[in-house]
């Protein structure tokens, strides 16, 4: 089932690994009596942690740390960065949709494409201008160093690497190109509101910097370490698989100019980068913390399954493309696609990232440091409706359901992992991803803020209600009716996107909008 660009250090299994779902992973840890930590919330990780959703970082009220903050009574001190201007950075696909529904309705017909088009690149250009040229072109000061240092698109070196200073020195004088009408360095600026403030002098921070730095400044409480998802990513945004390489130099996995090149880490390589950040957490002045591990990225409905299984309880399709290319109109001469082999390959590689996650915590227990595991990669197994809830025979021994919150089960129709659609009539699927088919919705933040809230309380983290004084007792459970009210995915669904998928199909075509936008 290998196939011959998979590297030999991939072991490829038939079945997905079994999730931990100790989060002490069987290893006891005497708590050690410390004064209170000035810093309670500190996470470090990618899109998922920055609050990415629907192509766009436009809302941090919505991710999973502000969550958690709000939750623990400490919202008002909790610190993350902020963006405004008109949909995000680098494009809110939301934003473009319902833009043209006000000028077009419920559906673009085939006679207004020229004039939908035309449309399309004004409200680009309004984008474009505003983070290029207009009020967003320069990051604001920091009063302090924020507590959410997720970044979109970063991977384990980036999180360690990646500076002020080089993100900085890597915007240049944008260009106003008529056709291209994607914001320049949407990353680095993105970053600059991430990152500590920069006056230009020295090399400035990178995330994990910040996260030393706050440490140092009093202590944290919690501290969540969630990344490695973007060491995977870039096979599902591409649909290509680039295995990393070390290079002449061994470091070209570690460079932060080649590393773009590859879209998944060979698992050795990333052992090693795991290895580096594993030591400069320990270094970080931090009572408790929880890592997560990755997600099977090909569950993401971005790739959709084609055709009919070769065998039924297989859980891989022949082939993954766009959600918008129907099995009828599919040709894998033309389209573009991952194999069945090439998918296992990914997520053997992902489930050997989480084996050496899930090792680095024993080890840190056993050494007495209070780390935890959350394995996040399980709970979205056990919501993958294509994978398994809609294919039973292709189920392993350990899989069970997902029981979501009350509040998110009585919504109909049900959420599910299917690629989000709507109509003049609401919410046909989907539900638990955003419109961009990777990142969560508003109420999926929900369920990971969850999930790391029931971690916390293991560890011995106070809740406290709003006044930030008096305790919560018991099971702390997220408002996920608050939630609701805040997804306009859910509460207000967009008119136009309808069982074809036709205009963010259109969309891709039109600007190659999912390749350019992580």
């Amino acid at each position: 089932m290998n196939d011959s660009k998979t590297p030999a250090s991939v072991i490829v299994r038939t079945e997905a690994r079994a999730p931990e779902t100790d989060p002490t992973v069987g290893v006891p840890v005497v708590r050690s009596q410390r004064p209170p930590a000035k810093h309670r919330l500190v996470t470090l990780g990618d899109s998922l942690t920055h609050g990415f959703q629907s192509g766009a970082i436009f809302n941090t009220e919505i991710s999973y740390p502000r969550i958690i903050a709000w939750e623990l009574g400490w919202g008002d001190q909790f610190r993350d960065p902020r963006y405004g201007g008109p949909g995000g950075l680098p494009i809110n696909i939301e934003l473009l949709i319902r833009r043209l529904e006000q000028q077009f309705g419920d559906k673009v017909d085939w006679w207004e494409l020229a004039h939908a088009a035309f449309s399309l690149r004004s409200i680009m250009d309004e984008i474009e201008d505003y983070w290029e040229r207009g009020p967003g072109a320069q990051p604001p000061t920091l009063a302090g160093i924020n507590h959410n240092l997720g970044m979109y698109g970063w991977d384990l070196r980036d999180a360690m690497s990646r500076t002020s200073a080089i993100c900085r020195r890597a915007i240049v004088t944008p260009k106003d190109d008529w056709i291209s009408q994607i914001v320049e360095n949407a990353s680095d600026r993105a970053a600059l509101r991430v990152l500590p403030a920069y006056s230009g002098e020295g090399p400035g921070m990178s995330t994990v910097d910040a996260a030393e730095a706050l440490g140092e400044d009093g202590g944290i409480e919690t501290l969540i370490v969630f990344l490695g998802a973007n060491n995977a990513l870039g096979a599902v945004i591409d649909l290509e698989v680039t295995w990393s390489q070390a290079g002449a130099s061994g470091e070209d996995y570690r460079d932060l100019q080649k590393k773009a090149a590859f879209t998944v880490w060979d698992p050795l390589h990333f052992k090693a980068e795991l290895v580096e950040l594993d030591r400069r957490i320990r270094a970080i002045n931090a009572q408790h913390v929880i890592w997560g591990t990755v997600p099977h990225v090909t569950i993401a409905p971005l790739a959709r399954g084609v055709g009919s299984k070769v065998r039924p309880d297989s859980r891989y399709f022949p082939y993954y493309t766009r959600p918008w290319i129907d099995d009828a109109s599919f040709d894998p001469a033309d389209d573009p696609h991952l194999t069945e082999n090439e998918a296992r390959a990914v997520d053997s590689a992902i489930d050997q990232y989480n084996d050496f996650i899930v090792a680095g915590v024993a080890q840190a227990r056993r050494e007495g440091h209070d780390w935890y595991l959350l394995d996040v990669a399980g709970i979205l197994d056990r919501l993958a409706s294509k994978r398994y809830i809609d294919s039973p025979a292709a189920r392993p021994a350990w899989w069970r359901p997902y029981d979501l919150p009350p509040a998110l089960a009585a919504l109909s129709p049900r959420p599910n992992s299917w690629f989000f659609q709507s109509g003049p009539d609401g919410r046909q699927q989907g539900g638990l991803f955003s419109l961009d088919g990777v990142h969560p919705t508003t109420i999926a933040y929900g369920i990971v803020a969850q999930e790391f809230i029931n971690v916390m309380q293991l560890a011995g983290v106070p809740f406290f209600f709003g006044d930030g004084r008096t305790l919560r007792p018991g099971s702390v459970k997220v408002d996920f009716q608050r939630l609701i009210a805040l997804d306009t995915l859910i509460k207000d669904p967009p008119r136009s996107l309808s069982n074809d998928l036709r205009l963010v199909g259109w969309f891709d075509q039109k600007i190659d909008l999912f390749k350019r936008l992580f």
